[in-house]
């Protein structure tokens, strides 16, 4: 389990991104000991750049685009990572980075990818039409496994579910126990139910040794039990608790009495 991230001096970059984020000056440390840490904010805060950086320093594959140690939209994020201190407890090398939108590109990718095959197949029923039932059979097995291996992972058309029934289904196929998962505003894909039903998963991962990193902006996942929270919208950085997140406070207030808000939104 990872322990602990400890941030450095900007060591003369203050004029630097991703220095000059003011969440990140005078940050000295995380403490990130719970299977679920949640860093909270608006965007822009720094809590998605923080997150990148450690999936940088920690080497994890990201799902869906280029790793964060060759990407080059991340070069700055690369500067800071270089500069963490991580202190584990048990090292791992398991898990993976996520960011909502690199799910919606994987989702096309499979997608064009099955298509690609299917394409494939008709032409090879073509090219092979005068042949035997075998030839024909085995000239479409590369292309038939493929799909095949596609719809076993990921169902009969990944782009094609609700994007929390995809998300769901990458998740559960690409978990491994005692793994260590950078979540970047998961909920993008989640419904209210399916972010439910995402808990329950994470539940049961969290039982087999797995560890949460996850910059939400979602009230629904705040309140995982025994979520260890970061305000990244506060000076400094400082630990609260569920009831103190403007975002909850904001949303309860919204569902209680939204006509009061709207009188000055809507009109």
């Amino acid at each position: 389990m990872l322990e602990r991230i400890d941030f450095p001096d900007s060591d003369g970059r203050a004029d630097e991104f991703p220095f000059t984020i003011p969440a990140l000056q005078g940050l000295e440390a995380l403490d990130v000991a719970t299977p679920v840490t949640l860093l909270v904010g608006e965007n822009g805060s720094g809590k998605s750049t923080v997150l990148e950086a450690l999936a940088a320093a920690t080497g994890l594959p990201t799902v869906g685009s280029r790793s964060a140690d060759r990407d080059p939209t991340l070069a700055p994020q690369r500067r800071l990572a270089k500069m963490l201190r991580l202190a584990w407890n048990k090292r791992t090398h398991r898990g993976f980075f996520l960011r909502a939108e690199d799910f919606f590109g994987f989702a096309r990718h499979m997608a064009r990818l099955r298509i690609e095959f299917q394409q494939e197949l008709a032409e090879v029923d073509e090219r092979f039409r005068e042949h035997s039932p075998l030839a024909r059979t085995l000239a479409r097995g590369p292309a038939a496994g493929s799909i095949a291996a596609i719809e076993r992972k990921y169902g009969a058309d990944l782009d094609a579910n609700s994007h929390g029934e995809g998300f769901l289904k990458l998740f559960r196929e690409r978990f491994v126990p005692g793994g260590l998962y950078l979540l970047d505003e998961p909920e993008a894909a989640l419904s209210p139910q399916s972010q439910l039903g995402f808990m329950t998963m994470m539940r049961d991962m969290i039982d087999q040794d797995s560890q949460f990193l996850i910059a939400t902006h979602s009230p629904i996942l705040m309140a995982v039990p025994g979520a260890r929270i970061y305000d990244f919208d506060g000076r400094p950085v400082r630990e609260v608790a569920f009831e103190e997140i403007e975002a909850v406070s904001l949303t309860r207030d919204f569902l209680n009495a939204p006509e009061r808000f709207l009188r000055h939104l809507w009109s």
